[in-house]
């Protein structure tokens, strides 16, 4: 069956009726089956969890039939920003340079305002985007959702576990910003924002942070879960290539006396269940994890669909993105070079061992430590956890211990600063 092939009414609304009572008669045989911890996809997890995995999986089946959830519009963003803490982040076309502004005249993206939320800490007038404090730093956070849904917003209520996370375990008062960034989109739907404009969007949110709002690069945290991972992994990586061209003001011949200041790039970068290959299934080793793993995780119908990769693409060749450094520098089908991630900030990989894409993190850890040294990599793998699991309160204790790594190391690199 194609992806969406359900998404018209009076269809849409009988897939739906199909689905709850297939899950309803599915259920009695899911605890049969699952009764015994040994017979349970991974012995330590709970009868719970393990429905929660099969309503999760049975949930993306029936969005990858039907439609993807929809997000708030920045129009209607900006209409409640006073609650939401929502502000607007000009475009930034002269960040845009060599192989992504390539990327973006072949795709035809161009760079447009955007927007984003900001959580913690507000100003004494209670308005948000206060400038920096000295010494102050800052998480930039880019929301998962497969580059086609979810938010950075308050309605994303599993982003916001994931915010509740860094302010318990690490600094109650730290700010944290997360961008809007465009959404892709294929056939059946209307084609829209294919690569790189997620990436145009988050260089103008870094340069909003850094321009605009104060903040050192390299007191900037770029984090990402799931998609966003992988995103974030891209802005690190793009920042550092073209370090040389990244510059927020120019001399002019009637002012030579203008400094040339570099963007900079963060001072590390957080990168949680990155979905770092997108490699379709079928076309991967039957020992892999993506099969090793499909009764303990739930994103396999996101990469059998095909969506993503299509969306992404647009103009570009499908190796972009399935074997690409900015989209999927996990992939076997990346040909990695010896010391092609050489000088990039400290990077950080969480990682759940009942993943079906925990081999791909695994690879890049690889390359990182190679490239970057082992000192400059921190992999933590948490042998039970499924995808994500930051962001799912049903995921403990491996959430709670995630979060107690993270913020041990972004303690030691504060200290050693």
């Amino acid at each position: 069956m194609p992806p969406f092939a359900f998404r018209h009414q009076p269809l849409k609304a009988l897939y739906l009726t199909k689905t709850v009572a297939s899950v309803f008669i599915r259920l009695p045989f899911w605890v049969a089956t699952n009764l015994i911890p040994s017979w349970r996809p991974r012995t330590s997890w709970t009868l719970g969890r393990v429905i929660i995995v099969k309503l999760f999986e049975a949930y993306l089946d029936f969005m990858y039939a039907t439609e993807v959830m929809r997000s708030p519009s920045l129009q209607e963003s900006s209409e409640t920003a006073e609650a939401t803490g929502f502000v607007w982040v000009e475009a930034a076309p002269d960040l845009v340079v060599g192989e992504i502004l390539q990327m973006a005249e072949k795709n035809h993206v161009e760079a447009v305002r955007t927007g984003g939320f900001w959580y913690g800490p507000r100003g004494t007038d209670g308005e948000v985007g206060q400038k920096a404090a000295k010494g102050e730093k800052v998480i930039y956070h880019l929301h998962g959702g497969a580059y086609v849904m979810a938010s950075g917003g308050a309605s994303n209520t599993h982003l916001m576990l994931c915010f509740e996370g860094f302010h318990t375990h690490f600094q109650s008062d730290i700010r944290i910003f997360a961008p809007e960034y465009r959404l892709a989109s294929a056939a059946p739907f209307p084609p829209a924002n294919p690569y790189p404009a997620c990436l145009v969007d988050a260089i103008a949110g870094f340069r909003y942070l850094v321009e605009d709002v104060g903040f050192m690069p390299d007191n900037i945290l770029i984090s990402g879960d799931s998609a966003g991972g992988s995103l974030a992994f891209a802005l690190a990586y793009y920042l550092h290539t073209y370090q040389d061209q990244l510059v927020l003001s120019k001399a002019t011949p009637s002012d030579t006396t203008a400094k040339q200041v570099r963007l900079g790039n963060a001072g590390g970068v957080l990168l949680v269940s990155p979905s770092v290959d997108w490699t379709l299934p079928r076309s991967m080793a039957p020992g892999s994890s993506m099969n090793r793993n499909r009764l303990s995780d739930y994103v396999y119908t996101i990469f059998e669909s095909g969506y993503t990769l299509r969306a992404l693409a647009g103009n570009l060749p499908e190796e972009t993105v399935t074997a690409g450094i900015y989209i999927s520098p996990g992939s076997l089908g990346f040909k990695h070079s010896p010391g092609t991630f050489a000088g990039l900030p400290r990077m950080c990989i969480v990682a759940g061992g009942a993943e079906q894409t925990v081999d791909a993190m695994r690879t890049l850890k690889d390359r990182l430590k190679a490239d970057m040294g082992e000192e400059k990599v921190r992999y933590i793998e948490e042998p039970d956890a499924a995808h994500d699991c930051v962001v799912a309160a049903w995921q403990e204790p491996e959430r709670t211990n995630v979060f107690k790594q993270i913020a041990e190391w972004m303690r030691e690199a504060a200290a050693s600063e």
